[in-house]
């Protein structure tokens, strides 16, 4: 089940008619407060979230369903007119996983749904360990230092793929089109806001996810230097 949480009832017939001819279950919600209700009884896969919004605006609700336990983890897409960097930036950094400006069209928008139900989806068997540092995929799980860190899903893959291919250099090219799975518009900043707040929340061993000046980000043990 796909939740569209969006005020304009023609861009919610449009969004909400090309999920369901593509083989989706989804509803759509002119209210924050419809759609909270729906979600005390079910939860969706993902959530299409505008940000121009009645009752309180998207960024506030996007905040508050990474800080829950039960939602901390949903993917989440943000639909809205602002197109700058700067907006673009603020939606990314408070936790959503994509970000599309309208007008977008249909078939779009189902790739970038497509994408991102395809890689929240992955999960292995294995644990990785990294100095003070353990990931769970089957459980999407981070622990640093003993402590359980929450990631939003875009954290937690550029996280797994740093650490998996361990002293690895990735441009910041090559990350927006493994983790984001197309071309951000050469949009590089995305991954450092991204890198700097994956540091902050896995604390001392954020120090383990080096810069490479003039060449990307690598992951390193810090007893590897």
């Amino acid at each position: 089940m796909i939740y569209l949480l969006e005020d304009d009832p023609g861009i919610r017939s449009f969004v909400l008619y090309a999920l369901k001819s593509s083989g989706y279950d989804a509803e759509g919600f002119e209210l924050p407060s419809q759609m909270y209700k729906a979600m005390e009884k079910t939860l969706p896969e993902l959530l299409l979230l505008d940000i121009m919004l009645p009752e309180e605006d998207g960024l506030t609700i996007l905040k508050k369903l990474r800080a829950a336990p039960e939602t901390e983890t949903l993917p989440i897409i943000m639909l809205t007119a602002k197109s700058t960097e700067y907006d673009k930036v603020e939606g990314l950094d408070s936790g959503a996983d994509d970000y599309i400006a309208k007008p977008f069209g249909a078939k779009e928008l189902i790739s970038r749904i497509k994408a991102l139900l395809r890689r929240s989806s992955r999960a292995g068997a294995e644990s990785l360990t990294m100095g003070g540092l353990v990931i769970f995929p089957s459980k999407h799980e981070v622990i640093a230092d003993g402590e359980k860190v929450k990631l939003t899903l875009k954290e937690y893959e550029m996280l797994l793929l740093l650490v998996r291919h361990k002293g690895e250099v990735f441009s910041r090219d090559t990350l927006l089109q493994k983790i984001w799975g197309y071309d951000f518009q050469g949009e590089s900043r995305t991954v450092d806001v991204h890198i700097r707040t994956l540091r902050s929340k896995l604390g001392n061993c954020g120090e383990m996810i080096r810069t490479i000046r003039g060449a990307g980000y690598k992951a390193e043990d810090i007893a590897d230097d």
